[in-house]
């Protein structure tokens, strides 16, 4: 499992990390927990690094932090999530209409967006900016960093005290106060920190050669980060009964439902289509007692199963093989069903739109049985 420390020490050796995986991983949450780190204040009697920790804290330096982000006394984290309409100049700098109070009627003014602010802040004697970005795939990520491309990578900053060195690379950039085309380059002291799932393109798909200029961190679907969210062992593969009033067993099923499910959807659709583990938990935990369980199941299996309605949107057959419809599995509420409109043949889903409590063990136990082969 990948934790706040290794991306901080990724971040220190690359300065550009790329954090990937389907939805429902911990991406989100592992930018937090990244942001909360760089920007924590270190003082005397600060905890030591615990890797049993939530957040362990690694002590490569005496900020806690590893060379050279934690020897920077001033360390600021600036926000930015993508999407449709996010444009260069909101990003970097460029020409708007001046809307504020006072402003001439049809005036324009050069704006200085989150990465150039950040980039500022990183250029001052003793200061690191970290730049986050979520959903940096949503967006035209492409062009909103425009020539600045050429000039990210770790390698194509100034050097460690703002002299340029023969490797930095400049690209053209409109000053915010002045309005003239400048000559620019991001300081050493710059860190950018991404997400994005693969699977959710909504503009364009990133180049390679945006790509290759990021650390790439993939996440996956763990079972074991469920298994401890729900205090439960190691499955010991014992048979699942068709009925039960064990905690213990509804968590089994579900955990075996959650591998089954993955393990469909990435024949089906691809490995960037799953579900991650998170779309199962539950803030606070897993309640202790059976019946809490059940309730605290329905709203996950809303959610996964708009998740596999989405996935296999029009491919209902594909959507069949996932729920193991058709298999006439005991405790199954979904069914595979062949019908025809007109002359033409036609498949179906037959099932409820919501499940209650007292169908849960039975849904999560048809859905980690093995797929059969079925003449329906």
């Amino acid at each position: 499992m990948t934790d706040a420390s290794q991306v901080l020490v990724l971040l220190a050796e690359h300065r550009n990390v790329l954090l990937s995986g389907p939805p429902g991983t911990g991406k989100s949450m592992l930018l937090g927990e990244v942001a909360a780190l760089f920007e924590k204040e270190v003082e005397e009697g600060s905890p030591n690094y615990s890797a049993e920790a939530s957040v362990p804290i690694p002590s490569e330096t005496g900020a806690g932090l590893p060379a050279p982000i934690g020897e920077a006394g001033n360390r600021r984290v600036f926000r930015s999530v993508l999407h449709q309409s996010s444009k260069y100049r909101e990003f970097l700098t460029g020409m708007m209409p001046d809307a504020r109070e006072g402003a001439a009627p049809g005036t324009f003014r050069v704006t200085g967006g989150v990465l150039y602010k950040a980039s500022e802040y990183a250029k001052r004697a003793d200061h690191a900016a970290l730049v986050i970005i979520d959903e940096i795939n949503r967006g035209p990520a492409v062009q909103v960093f425009g020539g600045a491309i050429v000039a990210m990578e770790g390698d194509k900053r100034l050097g460690p005290g703002g002299e340029s060195q023969s490797s930095t690379q400049y690209f053209d950039l409109l000053h915010p106060k002045t309005g003239d085309l400048i000559e620019y380059a991001f300081p050493d002291s710059l860190y950018l920190l991404a997400a994005m799932n693969q699977a959710d393109v909504s503009v364009e798909p990133l180049d390679v050669a945006f790509l290759r200029r990021w650390a790439p961190v993939a996440l996956e679907p763990s079972s074991v980060v469920l298994r401890k969210h729900f205090d439960i062992g190691d499955d010991d593969g014992e048979e699942l009964p068709e009925l039960t009033s064990s905690r213990e067993y509804v968590l089994r099923a579900t955990i075996r439902a959650f591998e089954a499910v993955n393990r469909r959807i990435s024949l089906g659709r691809g490995p960037e289509f799953q579900v991650g583990h998170g779309m199962l938990m539950r803030q606070g935990g897993m309640p202790s007692e059976f019946s809490g369980v059940l309730r605290a199941l329905v709203p996950a299996w809303r959610q996964l199963k708009n998740h596999i309605d989405e996935v296999f949107f029009g491919d209902v057959r594909g959507a069949a093989v996932v729920l193991n419809a058709g298999l006439g599995i005991q405790g199954n509420p979904y069914v595979l069903v062949e019908t025809s409109f007109g002359d033409a043949p036609k498949a179906e889903i037959e099932g409820p739109v919501s499940v209650g409590p007292e169908e849960i063990y039975g849904l999560m136990r048809a859905l980690a049985s093995p797929e059969q082969p079925t003449d329906v």
